[in-house]
């Protein structure tokens, strides 16, 4: 098995640097060298990037526009003004909502929020919106994680007395809204010693700034908002981050204590990944499917039966999300797999059923499997479709697209992903135009994507020590990902898919006496490629996993890959049609055991016979029936062995025989002195009695009379069998039909009654005779 990612392994640092690093600042070298390849080797630079605290806070009113933006929103508090905030429907703008909702409600504000629904207003500001506030006498609309591109909109609202203060953090366009203010990290104006804020850390700025001190009760909301976006935890939301995990395992907030429990986490140890994993996402699920104002409500509420109220429809929001990205993903695989889509460097994929809130989520999990930029689309009641795209790192999708934009009625995105709608005659149009994008750039032959690998260990060097140092470094995100480890063990062992489906891997690896435990999330369907391998490299990241009150090391699996050919073991006796479910080329021995399997056979696969002359047609061959002698299977491995890094063997018995054995000297005795003393027998009709009379199996009589008929002691005309008198001495292993059913005795033994070590050793034998390659029996 390949790798699915390129992996880059990070250089190791001076040695005598590394050494230095450790005693000034009394750390593990494991760590320093973490520390290095992060760019940190100031001893001074190492301590605050250790210690993040509200020291490493910058100054709100570095941020331009903020000074402005503040006076006016204290008139608005002076004068009984109503103030919206306007917000957004994801985790970022829901946390941003809140924060800006309860500071001005501390203030003594007229408040009220707004936040528009993703699929009748879709994200940032609308003018149709604008209007309903305005009409409902709101004064001043501060907009949090979005804004920055709302320029008619805005125009609209302050062309009509309204002022509008933007707080935002997404890409500047060319031409800034006509806000009464914009307060963005990066305004062209502005001088903001770190850009990086996410929407939520913007709004916790203009609080601080409100309040004329560190917003410190806002913490918690601005982590959730920071971890969820997925913007770089370095500088300033590394501190902001780091102060709202401390927050958040203390929390008196009903509805952070109500996400909790209904998530499984334990408060006293929320770190990122429970927000990423855990309360991010049923945040999303919110605005995935319905009404983001209810995770405001969550949040900001004081009753704690609301809040266990509204964290148990938040759960069932988030279980029905994950329905549908399981159902729309497995429809979306199948259509993926089709034989048109193999060909394509780019997928395009569209039903009318799926659910539109989710189709972000799903094609990033297309590309991770196809490793192809994806579109999934959903058709709406215009008819029109609309949905979501993501890429790899060698394709930058929004530069694709743009050359399309005439065929799209809206579009918008990043390099790695895209929301956009078009017409139902503009879809196949727009997919010639994509894949056109990718030849453009080759797509095909850039590679993988790459995979930074921090540190090369041995089993018995990953330690709850090592882990302990490592997590020095946390908390971990965008620009300060968890380390990535490799591993190469001696042995992988107790493989083995787990879950309700069977989607996840849990195996182990082991080196001498040491062991840890790995666990795989959505690579359950190679089970069959890890089992029993002999040379496998996994790159992960190291961590912990608690059951029943026991903790242990455990490895989360990132990207594997096995070193020489593959051979996976799926021996039967019964062929059903599952198994016939890879792409490959089907190699059959019997003619007529191909003809009665044709249907069985995917539309992408193809089979042949192996006396035929073929190409093997993708990387993987499978072995259907047991050949008539070894030297068939010989000869045709050693023929196509450069044209298949996967053997897959089924080796299926049509008439077995190894069990049965050979006839002894004495059966053959009394079948010779029968038929030396008898005349005629009709083979047809008399075989099972005579099977009988001699106390012998039917199908054994069988091959003895075709060892006979070889050899000139019997006659077979039209059935009936006569014995020949004084026929000619001969030994019977001369005769062809005993020599055969030797040699498919020796194929059963070596191919079907062996273990899956001694398959491993012969079939390895016949493809490298010469150079020893290993391969990986599952």
């Amino acid at each position: 098995m390949k790798s699915r990612y390129n992996w880059q392994y990070l250089p190791q640092p001076r040695a005598t640097l590394v050494t230095e690093l450790a005693e000034k600042c009394q750390l593990a070298p494991a760590v320093v060298r973490l520390l290095i390849n992060r760019g940190l080797t100031d001893p001074t630079k190492i301590e605050e990037f250790l210690n993040p605290g509200v020291d490493q806070l910058h100054d709100p009113l570095l941020l331009f526009g903020m000074q402005k933006a503040v006076d006016r929103i204290r008139q608005a508090i002076e004068e009984n003004q109503l103030i919206t905030v306007y917000g957004d429907y994801d985790a970022d703008g829901v946390t941003s909502t809140s924060l800006m909702m309860e500071t001005l409600e501390g203030l003594g504000a007229n408040v009220n929020i707004y936040i528009p629904n993703r699929f009748d207003e879709g994200y940032g500001p609308h003018e149709a919106a604008f209007e309903k506030l305005l009409a409902a006498q709101t004064q001043l609309i501060i907009t949090v994680d979005n804004g920055i591109s709302g320029n008619g909109p805005i125009a609209y609202a302050q062309e009509h007395g309204v002022d509008v203060i933007v707080t935002d953090h997404h890409e500047l366009p060319p031409e800034l809204p006509p806000a009464f203010a914009i307060i963005h990290p990066r305004h062209p104006d502005g001088q903001y010693p770190f850009g990086d804020l996410a929407g939520v850390g913007v709004a916790f700025k203009l609080a601080s700034a409100l309040m004329e001190e560190t917003a410190s009760d806002s913490f918690d909301l601005a982590a959730i908002g920071t971890i969820s976006d997925l913007v770089s935890l370095t500088g300033e939301n590394r501190a902001l981050v780091s102060l709202g995990l401390q927050q958040l395992q203390q929390s008196t907030r009903p509805g952070i204590t109500a996400l909790c429990e209904v998530a499984g986490l334990e408060q006293a140890k929320i770190d990122e990944q429970a927000i990423g994993f855990g309360i991010g996402p049923r945040l999303n699920a919110l605005g995935r499917l319905g009404d983001a104002k209810d995770g405001v409500k969550l949040l900001t509420t004081f009753d704690p039966d609301e809040a266990t109220q509204l964290a148990k429809f938040v759960q069932t929001q988030n279980e029905r999300r994950q329905q549908y990205v399981k159902d729309i993903a497995a429809t979306a695989m199948e259509m993926a797999q089709t034989p048109e889509n193999r060909q394509r460097q780019t997928l395009v994929l569209a039903h009318p059923d799926w659910h539109e809130g989710v189709l972000g989520i799903v094609a990033s999990r297309i590309v991770e499997a196809t490793g192809k930029p994806t579109l999934m689309l959903t058709q709406r009641a215009d008819h029109s479709l609309k949905g979501s795209g993501r890429s790899v790192q060698a394709f930058n999708l929004f530069k694709a697209l743009d050359q399309y934009r005439d065929l799209m009625t809206s579009f918008g995105g990043h390099h790695m992903a895209v929301g956009l709608a078009v017409s139902a005659a503009n879809l196949a149009p727009l997919a010639a135009g994509l894949e056109a994008q990718a030849d453009a750039v080759d797509l095909r032959h850039q590679g993988s994507d790459d995979l930074q690998v921090d540190l090369k260990l041995t089993v018995p060097e990953v330690t709850s020590d090592f882990l302990q140092a490592c997590q020095q470094l946390a908390p971990f995100g965008t620009d300060n990902p968890a380390p990535k480890i490799a591993i190469t063990p001696e042995k992988v062992t107790g493989v083995r898919a787990i879950g309700t489906e069977q989607a996840h891997l849990k195996f182990k690896l082991t080196s001498g006496t040491s062991a840890l435990d790995v666990i795989a999330f959505q690579k359950g369907q190679y089970a069959d490629d890890l089992m029993a391998a002999d040379t496998v490299t996994v790159v992960g990241e190291l961590g912990e996993n608690e059951w029943q009150g026991r903790r242990t090391l455990q490895l989360q699996l990132t990207d594997f890959a096995t070193s020489g050919l593959e051979i996976i073991d799926k021996r039967t006796t019964h062929l059903t049609r599952h198994l016939f479910q890879y792409t490959a080329t089907y190699v059959f021995f019997s003619a007529k055991l191909q003809q009665q399997l044709a249907t069985y056979l995917p539309a992408d696969a193809t089979a042949v016979l192996a006396t035929d002359e073929f190409t093997a047609l993708g990387a993987t061959l499978v072995l259907v029936d047991v050949p008539p002698t070894l030297a068939a299977l010989q000869a045709l491995l050693k023929q196509h062995q450069t044209e298949f890094d996967k053997l897959i063997c089924f080796f299926y018995m049509q008439h077995p025989v190894y069990l049965a054995g050979l006839p002894t000297r004495a059966e053959f005795g009394r079948l010779f002195k029968f038929t030396a003393t008898k005349q005629t027998v009709n083979v047809r009709t008399q075989l099972p009695v005579l099977a009988k009379h001699l106390q012998l199996k039917k199908d054994l009589l069988i091959f003895m009379i075709q060892v006979f008929s070889d050899l000139g002691f019997v006659k077979i005309v039209d059935g009936v069998m006569t014995g020949v008198a004084q026929p000619a001495k001969a030994d019977l292993q001369s005769a062809a039909s005993y020599q055969q059913r030797q040699q498919q005795m020796d194929a059963e033994q070596a191919l079907v009654y062996s273990n899956y070590q001694e398959l491993k050793t012969w079939l390895n034998a016949q493809i490298v005779p010469d150079e020893g390659a290993k391969s990986n029996v599952s």
